[in-house]
Order: structure tokens, then sequence, then C-alpha cells
């Protein structure tokens, strides 16, 4: 017995998409499309076809299966051309006969409680003349009983490919060959099986080598990505699995046309919002969470990697398979709100900041470039100084205001006392604990953002002027944010862009009840 075929499917310009928001470029698209025909890949798919977006030439979100056909080559060079429908966002009386549109193919995901119904649309668009796909996401979350009546559904309306799908990158060698010898034994002869995985635990290689091992005639289908380019930690490599599969299954596909598109087309997109292995998108993996969770805890950048392990562990199992911003909203502040208070010395605070000058410093690099300006003010207004997040030493600090769970694990235990801690961060030290809760504002990008805490901390104490420095704005620059180069932390720019618009709108806010003056310079500085 030996292996019949293996083939693989590029998924880069749909999955691909989740790292850019699917706008590739026109130009791009075809770019891509042209390597992978030279490169010899046998399925690429295209994107998605949804009605929840407008027509768009440079995305791969398309409204319909003839915008995807104006980006298939007429010549296909006997490759297969398809796209995914996430079940429910695309109506089957929108999608003609398969004899209408150079679509040759339609991949349907679907989540478990949606079977019955999505089972139904794949028997559609099969006799509409589409090769389909059927997609059970988190292939995981199905018991085994379960799985085999899905397979005995595939059976029924008998798919081109029925797929295992490791939607969270959790999966290991023996969850997937379990999996797999489920569906070899009851599935149709003439169904190919795929496989879709994700790199969470750097096992989407090793897991694939596994597959391409195992005694069968079953035709197999491998999905994968150039360059992993893939939500989170991304998928497995393109050109790692034609490098292997030429070398082990005598394929014939050609790496130069991948690597060429990587160098010219897929790094610069590296560059703006890169993808890859991570330890939060391992948490991720680890609880069988959707991995969008670990991208929203993470882009707060405020929790050590042991508070999102704990937050996951928190969450209901119910609430795990599908993302749910609100849901994780609500969990954040929930697990950041939980500790004690201790405000005994908040009415002698009170009387300090109300009796002198208030200067706040953040860590904006402003204050390692602008050092002098600082230093001077210190000395001629000699102010009650407090500084955010971090020990700045060009001046002595009065207070360090903390409410970052990262700043406090970083901060120096020898400045703890003097510390005005905000209630989540669970320490017993300092000079007060305020109740964190009380600080947020109702931006959500800048919600709990540190340096505004402390301004509405220093308002409902009854401060009517305050000075800054250091509360920067964020630049696309990561180096160029903080004073100290350890405190940088990635963020995409469509994020950092958010937080300064968030920004500006609260201190706005804040200047109509009280005077801010900026000493360095700052993108909020009216």
């Amino acid at each position: 017995m030996h292996i019949a075929d293996i083939k693989i499917l590029d998924c880069t310009l749909r999955d691909g998409g989740y790292c850019n928001n699917w706008k590739f470029g026109h130009d791009n698209i075809r770019k891509i499309i042209r390597a992978l025909v030279e490169a010899n890949i046998d399925i690429i798919e295209c994107g998605f076809v949804t009605e929840e977006v407008e027509a768009d030439q440079d995305s791969t979100k398309f409204q319909s299966l003839e915008a995807i056909s104006e980006v298939i080559p007429k010549d296909k060079a006997g490759r297969l051309f398809v796209c995914m429908i996430n079940y429910g966002e695309y109506s089957i009386e929108k999608i003609g006969a398969s004899s209408e549109n150079a679509v040759d193919g339609i991949r349907v995901a679907f989540h478990k409680k949606d079977l019955k119904a999505a089972v139904e649309f794949c028997r559609k668009i099969s006799e509409k003349g589409y090769k389909v796909f059927m997609q059970p996401m988190v292939s995981l979350n199905y018991s085994d009983e379960e799985f085999i009546e899905l397979i005995r559904c595939a059976n029924e309306i008998k798919p081109y490919a029925f797929y295992i799908v490791d939607s969270f990158g959790g999966m290991k060698e023996r969850d997937l060959l379990r999996l797999f010898y489920i569906v070899e034994n009851r599935l149709d002869s003439g169904i190919k099986i795929g496989f879709h995985s994700h790199n969470n635990m750097q096992l989407a290689y090793s897991n694939a080598k596994a597959l391409t091992s195992v005694k069968t005639l079953r035709e197999l289908i491998i999905d994968s990505s150039i360059y992993g380019m893939g939500r989170g930690a991304g998928n497995l490599n393109t050109e790692l699995l034609t490098e292997y599969l030429n070398e082990t299954e005598g394929k014939t596909y050609i790496l130069n046309p991948i690597l060429r598109v990587i160098d010219q087309v897929l790094n610069a997109f590296y560059q703006e919002n890169s993808w890859g292995y991570s330890i939060p998108n391992y948490l991720s993996a680890k609880h069988n969470v959707h991995p969008n969770y670990a991208n929203y805890l993470v882009d707060k950048q405020t929790l050590r990697i042991e508070d999102i392990d704990e937050i996951f562990a928190m969450m209901p199992e119910e609430k795990r398979d599908g993302y749910d911003k609100a849901f994780i909203k609500d969990l954040y502040y929930k697990f950041m709100e939980n500790g004690k208070c201790y405000e005994e010395h908040l009415n002698e605070f009170r009387e300090e900041i109300l009796q002198r000058t208030i200067l706040i410093i953040g860590p904006g690099k402003s204050v390692v470039d602008e050092k002098e300006k600082v230093v001077r003010f210190a000395e001629e207004k000699k102010p009650i100084i407090i500084s955010v997040n971090f020990e700045y030493d060009a001046v002595d600090t009065d207070y360090i205001f903390v409410s970052n769970l990262r700043r406090y694990s970083e901060l120096d235990e020898a400045v703890r006392e003097k510390c005005i801690f905000t209630s989540n961060i669970p320490t017993e030290t300092g000079y007060m604990k305020v109740r964190y809760a009380s600080l947020l504002n109702n931006i959500d990008e800048v919600r709990d953002n540190a340096g505004l805490m402390l301004i509405q901390l220093l308002k409902n104490l009854g401060a009517k002027e305050v000075y800054i420095a250091g509360i920067d704005g964020y630049s696309h620059m990561a180096k160029s944010n903080y004073a100290i180069e350890d405190m940088s932390l990635m963020a995409s720019n469509i994020i950092l862009d958010a937080r300064n618009r968030g920004m500006e709108l609260l201190i706005r806010e804040y200047s109509q009840k009280m005077a801010i003056h900026f000493i360095t310079e700052s993108k909020f500085a009216q």
C-alpha cells in the first residue's frame, strides 16, 4: 500500500488576509496567483466570498464568484481555483452554476452548532457543479460520535474533500492521526481528506509530515500559505512543504516563484503586521480558544503572560470556539478590577497636589531627548513629580503611578514604597492603592491607558492644573516611543493610530476641566 497522491492547497490570499485585512492590492493579488501557478501548486485559494463587504479590487474578500473569476487566469495550467465561504455569510441563491464562473471549488467553513444547515448548504453547492470542500472548524471540539455523524453526512452528499481542521493550532500528532483514521475508515473512498493547520504550537510542519507518512490509497490535500502568512502564529509554510514533498514524494514543485513573491510582496506585509509563533498564541492553543482572544489581550499591553494564561483558564467552554469581542473585553476588565484598595493616604495626597505644582512624567522618548527641559522645570517650579509606570532618573520623583501589570513586574523593588498602585496590581506594598475601575474612560483603545488614568485620578481629587512631559503619542517606529528601550512593545500601526486618536480626544476633554500644559514635544499639545 502506498499514498496515491498528495496535493497542496495554498491559502495565502484567504488565510493570509487576516494579517492585512485582505488588502493585498490588485497587482499583488495577480503576482501571488501567477507565482503559485508557476510553482506548480495544485489548488489555489483566491479569498473569501461574503455579502459583508463592498466591492474592492484591492481586496481578497469578494462580493461574488464573478468578482473572483476576474483574478483567475484564463489559462489555469491544470490548477484548481477555489474560494471559501464562512457558512452564514453568503446566500445560496447568489451562487450561479459552475459553468458561469472560473471558480472550480468552494470551501465551506462551519462551526459545530451549524452542522446540519451547513451540510445542506454544501449539498446545494455541489448540485450547482462545484467541487465542495467541507471544513468543520475546530475539529477537536467534536466528540468521536459527532465526528462520525459528520462523516456520514459527507458520504451522503459526496464532497470533493472532507477536512480535518486545526483552527486553533492545538492539535498534537496523536490527535491528528486519531481523527485521520476515524475519517479514513468511514469516509467514502472517492472523497479526498484535507488537513488545515495553524502554527500556534509550532506543530504545523511536523503534523503535515506525519500525515504524509500514513499508509493509505486515499488522496490527501494539505493546506499551506506562503511565508506561513496567517492570523497570529500563522500557517504551515508553503515553501517548507513544497521542498519536503519534492524530496520525499517525488513532487515537482518549483520554489523560486514562491521565494520571489516573499521578497517582492509579503515581506512588506510582514514588516507592517508580523505573524508567527508567540507565547500568547501558544496559550490560546493550549486552552483551545480562538486566537483573536490572544490578540486582544496582547494588544492591551498591560498583562503578563501568566495573566493571559489565567484569563484563558477562566473562560467557559461555550465561549472558546468563536470570537466574542464584547465577552473578552468584559472578562479582561473583570480580571483587572479584582484586588483590594488601601487609601489611608488619600487625603494627605489630595492636600499635597492641591498646594503644589504637579508634573506628570510619562515614559515617552521626549523625556530623554528633552531632558534639560524637564530638569530645568523641576528646579524652577519645585513641583510634586509623579512618573507613570517607570522610575525616571533625571530628577527625583515623589511618586510612581503604576496600573500596568507588565510594568509592575519590571519595576525595581527599591522604589515600590513610593508607588501609587491601582487595585489590579497584586501587591500589599506601596504608598497607596486606588480603585482601578474608578479611573477608566469610555474610549476602548485607551480605556486603561496609565497616563490618562493618572490624569483622571488627579482630576477626581480636585487638581485644576497639571504639567506633562513624556506623554508624546505613539509613533509607528516602536523604538521611538519609550524613554527606556526595553519598554517597547510591538503593536500594529492601526492600533497605534487608534490610541493616538483616543488620547487626543480624552486630553481635549480633560482640558475643559483642568489646565494641561506640555513641557516636552507631544502630538497632543494644543
